[in-house]
């Protein structure tokens, strides 16, 4: 810059003598001088309306051709063009090169703008939520028009929102025998993408695995009933040899336990393919942990010391059947897998998150590892200990199902030797005030 200005003024230096010179050779030099630096000015106001007009224009084609510091400004702004251009190219064949990779994927892909309107989609999504070219600039609600999907999408656009959410299934626009996941990531200030996937075949294949443990389920029950009638029957007359005896007592003790087996799977069943809400009954927490700490009581037989600590009553709004199921199968647990003599309690207490009940024992506890399997059918951290036990190893997946009902949650903390703590968190939303304590 500091070089430009020594030159111009070089060049002014140059104009103003030149001029003089001429002027006392003519005896006019103030006139000559006045004349040349006019011209110099007209000059230089020219070479700068006409960069000014390149200006206005947008740019378009190269900076116009100069003398001077205008010209030092001119090639400046053709290097800067240039650089401006290679550097378009580049993005330009980036974008190409995403979009040619996006067009490939199988999953859908759909950029939203400005609070959920369409940007852009690859041609998996336009197939999968039959969208046209001329829908850009659209509400993406406008095609999918299922209020959970209109619900999950304003949560995941407000702008301070940020929570995880897990993805939302429903079927496809207009074809209602293909099911669809769609998972929306917000990013940037009002934009985000939705990853729609085609999950048909895996729901299809989830469906048929349902019916299939339910219709034999309910199949089993029939026979299993005859057998234990006529067990019974037998242990109860005396008719059976004595050498039987111990057979028969093993024979029923299975046939308990299928039965037992049976019973949660239909149990199970049915939470997985009824309605997502609960019911609407108002269960009493202080009541139901008395009835559950009772039933505990009776399954350990005096071998444990089990406390109830509710700090304040509330009332639960669900399914009464399904909230005992879930705070028993806790409470049955810790008797089945505390040793004789150990502590457990039953808590509930309420904060701003909600109410939580809480199953504390001091038995085996768990390795951080299984935590997260343990809600799954049949896991078992110790299989041997469990079937002896006499556990389905569904009780923790019935529980899941249940809070899934209710809108709540499980939470585990376990030390290997020190014992566990399960906790239901039930929201703010399901629970309202009970009788004082």
């Amino acid at each position: 810059m500091l070089d430009r200005s020594i030159g111009e003024f070089s060049r002014f230096i140059v104009i103003a003598l030149g001029t003089t010179i001429f002027g006392f050779s003519s005896g006019h030099w103030w006139l000559a001088l006045c004349v040349g630096l006019a011209v110099y000015l007209f000059w230089l106001l020219w070479q700068q309306n006409s960069f000014d007009r390149w200006l206005s224009n947008g740019r378009r084609g190269p900076a116009p051709t100069a003398f001077g510091v205008w010209g030092d400004i001119s090639d400046d702004f053709y290097r800067l063009q240039r650089r401006h251009r290679k550097e378009k190219q580049k993005l330009h064949a980036m974008l190409r090169r995403v979009q040619d990779s996006t067009s490939a994927l199988r999953e859908g892909i759909v950029a939203l703008e400005d609070e959920g309107n369409l940007a852009w989609w690859n041609p998996a999504a336009g197939q999968m939520l039959r969208l046209q070219p001329d829908d850009a600039g659209q509400p993406l609600v406008n095609f999918i028009r299922d209020p959970r999907f209109v619900e999950h999408i304003h949560l995941r656009m407000r702008r301070h929102n940020h929570s995880a959410q897990e993805p939302i299934t429903l079927p496809a626009p207009g074809d209602d025998s293909r099911i669809l996941t769609l998972e929306v990531t917000r990013f940037g200030q009002d934009e985000a993408l939705v990853i729609v996937r085609d999950v048909t075949r895996l729901h299809n294949l989830e469906q048929m695995r349902r019916d299939f443990v339910a219709n034999v389920s309910h199949e089993l029950r029939t026979p299993l009933t005859v057998i234990a009638g006529y067990l019974e029957t037998l242990q109860a007359s005396g008719m059976a040899p004595q050498k039987w005896e111990r057979p028969l007592m093993q024979m029923s003790e299975q046939t308990v336990r299928m039965t037992s087996l049976v019973n949660d799977l239909l149990l199970l069943a049915r939470l997985e393919t009824s309605e997502r809400d609960s019911g609407r009954d108002r269960v009493s927490v202080r009541e139901l942990m008395e009835r559950v700490a009772g039933e505990a009581r009776s399954l350990s037989g005096g071998r444990h010391d089990i406390a109830v600590a509710c700090e304040q009553d509330n009332i639960i709004t669900g399914d009464a059947g399904e909230l005992h199921s879930a705070f028993a199968n806790l409470a049955f647990n810790a008797v089945k897998y505390s040793p004789d003599g150990g502590p457990i309690e039953l808590r509930w207490k309420t904060d701003t998150d909600g109410g939580h009940f809480a199953v504390k024992d001091c038995g085996i506890g768990i390795d951080s590892l299984h935590i997260p399997r343990l809600t799954e059918r049949f896991y078992r951290v110790d299989a041997g200990r469990s079937r002896e036990s006499g556990g389905t190893g569904l009780g923790l997946a019935i529980v899941k199902h249940v809070l899934l009902r209710h809108s709540a949650n499980l939470s585990v903390t376990s030390t290997p030797g020190r014992g566990s703590t399960f906790t239901l968190n039930f929201p703010p939303q399901k629970l309202t005030p009970g009788s004082s304590a």
